[in-house]
């Protein structure tokens, strides 16, 4: 092979550069991310249910899909979450590998299946089939100065020229509005509809009679008669569009004449869809904008393009409205790579200076340098052709590979200049000898090499996707490495190079001959040792014996950890208040943490909002998204992300009020929110909510006396007061109240209902009608409510109901089909994650029989990768022996 290519040097110059552009056109190709994919693919499904209770929600409509999900092809663990403001998901995850575009079909088709069985309140809001998406990107903020852009009018705005346009974008999974749209809502007073014996089904079912589109036809449509001369499209007023014109809906026409409005009997506003979240930057009210990348989306260059369509968009806002990116995950992958690319650069420097050194002549310099480049640009084209990215991986595989592929081209150049310094020969003939000699012994170290690396590859899960994409960058490399040495290498020797006498030596003056002089002291003298060891080679081979037992031992006691915490320049605050509490002392709690957060000299700006947290939804939740100083502004001691969350969690202990939880983004976003550990405590005995409750707080209680873990938490929504309602049915039925008219008022009252919808300024919204504030405030407002009965009589709830406050599960949790709760912590200072994950296990153990526990995220990742460490690493040794005894045709050689 080598000769065909030393007689052809223009052949070989023609492959190098037709990979180097390969190369080149590859890195503009692939997609940059600060990891490979490594969760496995996911389908989220989502479930609206308004006003329902979490255990309603989940026995209505979650068990119920989620019985229809299993035996899903590739499904290995599924979570359900029911929240107590009536939304709930379901997270589907597979096995690696798993096209999760055939994966989200199959979700689909078995939901529709399912579909008919569910309230009709939650199919008309819509169950969402999703493929999973990762952690923010980015967040846009709106913002102004002007009372007249309050948050639903930012919000409104956002959802109509904001979310849209960012959506359209490349790389853009999903967008979440962190506010709201405008809706009409039509807030009813129990008390006037009493007054004019009205229901709060009258009330809707009037809406939806007198909002609707009519579809009239045309006058003069075909067939027509002889001689139309006209035809039009006839348009009627069907919808209505105002608050003026909802005010004027007819709820009934009296024979007097007279007749009730709904304006008589509601009070009309066009207001907010939803109440429930509400966006902050740095303490200001404002609208939120997350992005979401989608799987095979390009990190920078989506956040790059969010950047640029926003300031396109610029232009067209109201005067007084702004908006910023205040936090931006991109920015720690963009330095990341960036950080990693010059280690790549300073790597084939010192590679250079270093066969300078040695070789001392610059035409035996150039070689290698001129080869090197040319198999890392081959590994991007392969890189592009496996579906791999530009990430930390395989940029850090990149930086190790350099020092293995200048070795092949080293070896050639090596023994070309040591032929024709001792035989004389000219550049071309001594090639040709050269690569005579050492052509085998390349492709067998080649072999040799990628037998090491190729073992990796075969780690299952999560973690394989890791090692996978880094042992393929390593082992494309060294085949490049080898095939450019048996290629391009001999035909630049036979090229460049100029014949030197027979008996040249290196320089013996000047730096070379000073180094020369003290490199040749170096190696007799190593030498000279290694031939005193030798008479003593049983002696020394007791010692390296007891080196590798020494060894051994250590790494069973070395600790484990999945990947390493980094400071990303955020950090995430998790804030829960008791249960109960309303939105305005979570407001005022997340003040205070806003006052001493923003003090922090380390901090640039913070996003907060509430309503929303890892742990759930609701009135009494609320998370922090916290930018940091550019890394280079935090260059003094205790001022890294995991120091300043430190010092934070000991300050905000001091709010009384709620439960304050500083955390350090995951290693991996998409395997967790946080970094720490995930567990799942379940029932696996069918005992019940409070028996799971009582061993989750046994279990939280033996590790919060534990040294090895720290900050464990319960990770969800716990149980409050909630208000029981106790209907007597005989005593309904005696008066003619039916129970579907008495779910009605309570849902329409309490937690609204979604009518239909109207045009808006070109954009349909919804039309919600719910009991107007004052009217549903105190319990005995439940029972003042009134439902007609089937003689068109006006029965108030009391008449066959009462009301009695008992403890609920705000948030129901099932893991695998098993009812679970979520335990998050750390390990403590001094512990690796491996520890932590062996003492929850250990503490686990302790617990009443019935119940027992599973893994999530990340933790359930390193549990999988531990297992099969020690037996791939042992396969990875067996290849590379039988790789050196065939070819060395010997079993003694490679045990030496």
């Amino acid at each position: 092979m080598s000769k065909f290519f030393i007689d052809r040097p223009i052949f070989a110059w023609v492959i190098a550069l037709f990979i180097s552009v390969m190369g080149v056109v590859s890195i503009t190709q692939l997609p940059i991310a600060q990891y490979p994919p490594v969760a496995p693919p996911s389908i989220i499904i989502s479930a609206t249910y308004p006003g329902a209770s979490a255990q309603t929600l989940e026995d209505s409509v979650l068990s119920i899909v989620e019985q229809e999900m299993n035996g899903s092809p590739g499904l290995i663990y599924a979570e359900s979450v029911a929240q107590a403001n009536g939304t709930g998901s379901i997270t589907l995850s597979f096995q690696p590998g798993t096209n999760p575009d055939l994966a989200q079909v199959d979700v689909q088709n078995r939901l529709s299946r399912a579909s008919p069985r569910l309230p009709s309140a939650v199919t008309q809001q819509g169950v969402r089939v999703d493929k999973a998406r990762s952690n923010f990107l980015l967040f846009a903020i709106l913002s102004s100065d002007d009372p007249k852009f309050d948050p639903i009018a930012l919000g409104d705005f956002a959802s109509r020229s904001i979310v849209p346009e960012i959506q359209r974008l490349a790389g853009v999974g999903q967008v979440q509005l962190f506010g709201t749209e405008r809706a009409m809502r039509v807030w009813i007073d129990p008390a006037k509809l009493l007054s004019f014996n009205l229901s709060g089904a009258e009330v809707t079912a009037a809406i939806r009679a007198q909002n609707v589109q009519v579809s009239a036809g045309e006058i003069g449509s075909l067939p027509n008669v002889a001689g139309q001369g006209i035809a039009a499209t006839v348009v009627v007023n069907g919808q209505l569009g105002s608050v003026a014109q909802f005010g004027n809906v007819m709820l009934r026409a009296n024979t007097d004449g007279s007749a009730v409005r709904l304006r008589d009997v509601a009070r009309i506003e066009l207001g907010a869809q939803t109440y429930a979240t509400v966006a902050r930057l740095n303490g200001k009210p404002s609208t939120g904008v997350g992005v979401q990348l989608s799987p095979s989306g390009n990190a920078l260059a989506t956040a790059k393009a969010v950047r640029a369509r926003m300031t396109e968009l610029e232009k067209f806002f109201p005067k007084g409205m702004s908006w910023a990116i205040p936090y931006d995950s991109s920015l720690f992958i963009e330095t990341s790579l960036l950080q990693v690319a010059q280690t790549l650069l300073e790597a084939i420097v010192l590679v250079f200076l270093v066969m300078f050194l040695f070789m001392q002549d610059w035409r035996y310099t150039l070689i290698p340098t001129i080869v090197v480049p040319v198999s890392l640009l081959g590994t991007f084209a392969a890189m592009l052709a496996f579906g791999f990215s530009i990430n930390v991986l395989t940029m850090f595989a990149m930086v190790l590979v350099i020092g293995i592929v200048v070795d092949d081209a080293i070896v050639v150049v090596e023994n070309v200049e040591r032929i024709m310094s001792e035989e004389g020969l000219p550049p071309l003939a001594a090639t040709r000898k050269a690569m005579g000699q050492i052509q085998g012994a390349i492709i067998g170290v080649t072999v040799v090499l990628i037998a090491v690396f190729v073992p990796l590859a075969f780690f299952s899960g999560s973690i394989g996707n890791i090692y996978r994409q880094f042992a393929a960058v390593m082992g494309t490399s060294i085949a490049f490495s080898a095939f450019l040495a048996l290629s391009l290498t001999p035909a630049l020797c036979a090229t460049l190079l100029r014949p030197v006498e027979a008996g040249h030596h290196h320089a013996k003056s000047g730096f070379f001959g000073w180094f020369n002089r003290g490199f040749a002291r170096t190696a007799k003298g190593y030498e000279s040792g290694v031939a005193k060891l030798l008479p003593h080679a049983t002696r020394y081979l007791v010692v390296y014996g007891a080196i590798v037992a020494v060894a051994a031992l250590m790494y069973q006691r070395l600790p484990t950890s999945f990947l390493p915490n980094e400071d990303q320049g955020r950090m995430l605050v998790n804030v829960q208040l008791p249960p109960g509490a309303t939105r305005e002392r979570t407001q005022a709690v997340m003040e205070q943490v806003e006052g001493f957060v923003l003090k922090q000299p380390e901090v640039k700006s913070m996003v907060s909002v509430l309503g929303f947290s890892f742990a759930g939804q609701g009135q009494n939740a609320a998370l922090g998204f916290i930018t940091l100083k550019d890394w280079a502004e935090r260059t003094g001691p205790g001022s890294s992300a995991q120091a300043l969350a430190g010092r934070s969690f000991g300050a905000l202990m001091g709010i009384r009020d709620a439960f304050i939880f500083p955390l350090s983004p995951p290693p991996i976003p998409e395997l967790g929110s946080s970094s720490g550990f995930s567990f799942r405590l379940q029932d696996r005995a069918g005992l019940g909510h409070n028996a799971l409750l009582a061993a989750r707080n046994q279990l939280l209680g033996m590790a919060s006396k534990s040294k090895v873990i720290t900050q464990v938490r319960p990770d969800g929504l716990e149980d409050a007061p909630q208000l029981q309602l106790d209907i007597d049915r005989d005593k309904a039925s005696a008066l003619g109240v039916g129970f579907e008219a008495i779910n009605s008022i309570i849902s329409t009252a309490l937690g609204s209902a979604y009518v239909n919808d109207f045009p808006n300024a070109g954009r349909l919204q919804r039309v919600i009608v719910q009991a107007d504030a004052p009217a549903r405030m105190q319990p005995d407002d439940l029972l003042k409510l009134n439902v007609a009965n089937n003689k068109g009589q006006m029965v108030p709830l009391s008449a066959f109901a009462s009301t009695r406050w008992v403890t609920g599960a705000m948030q129901t949790v099932r893991y695998n089909g098993y009812p679970a709760m979520r335990i998050s912590g750390s390990a403590a200072p001094g512990f690796s994650t491996g520890a932590a994950l062996k003492e929850m296990e250990q503490l686990a153990a302790q617990l009443p029989p019935g119940f027992g526990y599973e893994w999530s995220g990340t933790s359930r990742e390193e549990k999988l990768a531990g297992s099969q460490a020690i037996i791939l690493y042992g396969f990875a040794i067996l290849a590379v022996f039988l790789c050196l005894a065939a070819l060395y045709e010997s079993w003694s050689i490679p045990l030496a």
